[in-house]
């Protein structure tokens, strides 16, 4: 157990950003503060999740800094033209030199039209296969790729995993949790006019997700365009719990022991 997680008390709730990128350099005037704010509002683990080899040192440090803060290592698909085919090794010495709690951020994106998809697959298959290898769940970025993302998983069967900023349908998210994945929700489903997402964070079963922010991206709505962070998690929680008609203990409880469960971190 973290220090961090010492500190909060038994009895109120606490949370788990399953998905921050606090090495990301929109932070590096006021990383500690950003860190302290988040502890402040209970979010006790922060998974930081790497997106390109170079990216790996940044995550380290922050982990080494922050209690309750937590690497997970990848190659992330909208970074693909900076990926060579040498850091698929370079990623598998740094799982050897630091397990991560998952392998991530990997996947494929569809949005992006200049992103070479024949190249994201090879990357995205790779990782697949080192996820397998060592048993690690993993984080996955799926926008506008669930279908393709999905068809890679049913050959290619890892520990399960986490449907990062998931947008996709309610037959999509069955798929994804008959797999072992759980889906995750942050900020984008707290705007109003996000109707679909609201509604799957209604009707999907809740051991099915897990809270994240992607600070310091996807802001919920109350920050509108600015710079989102791992201290919005309680709020955002809030605003499932109220969605949902539910006490925000009992979201905060199972969104975390959902990501434990997920992550083994008991």
């Amino acid at each position: 157990m973290s220090s961090a997680t010492k500190t909060a008390s038994s009895k109120a709730p606490f949370f788990i950003d399953t998905h921050c990128h606090l090495d990301a350099a929109e932070f590096d005037a006021d990383r500690d503060a950003v860190y302290a704010a988040a502890v402040a509002g209970r979010v006790t683990t922060l998974v930081i999740p790497a997106v390109s080899r170079d990216s790996f040192a940044a995550v380290a440090a922050a982990a080494e800094r922050y209690p309750g803060c937590l690497p997970a290592w990848g190659l992330h698909p909208m970074l693909i033209k900076q990926h060579r085919p040498q850091h698929l090794a370079d990623l598998r010495v740094q799982i050897e030199a630091q397990r991560p709690v998952a392998l991530g951020e990997i996947g494929l994106d569809l949005f992006v039209r200049d992103l070479d998809y024949a190249t994201q697959e090879t990357f995205y298959v790779e990782q697949l296969k080192i996820a397998q290898e060592y048993d690690l769940p993993v984080l996955l970025h799926c926008r506008r790729a669930n279908d393709e993302i999905l068809k890679h998983l049913r050959k290619i069967r890892v520990r399960g995993g986490i449907a990062h900023a998931f947008n996709g349908s309610p037959q999509q998210a069955d798929e994804f949790i008959k797999l072992g994945f759980k889906l995750g929700f942050g900020g984008a489903f707290t705007w109003p006019r996000a109707n679909k997402l609201r509604r799957l964070a209604v009707d999907l079963p809740l051991d099915a997700i897990v809270l994240e922010t992607d600070s310091p991206d996807i802001p919920p709505v109350w920050i509108g365009h600015g710079r989102n962070a791992p201290g919005e998690l309680p709020r955002i929680a809030a605003t499932l719990a109220e969605l949902r008609g539910m006490d925000l203990d009992a979201v905060a409880q199972a969104t975390t022991h959902n990501a434990r469960a997920l992550l083994g971190l008991g």
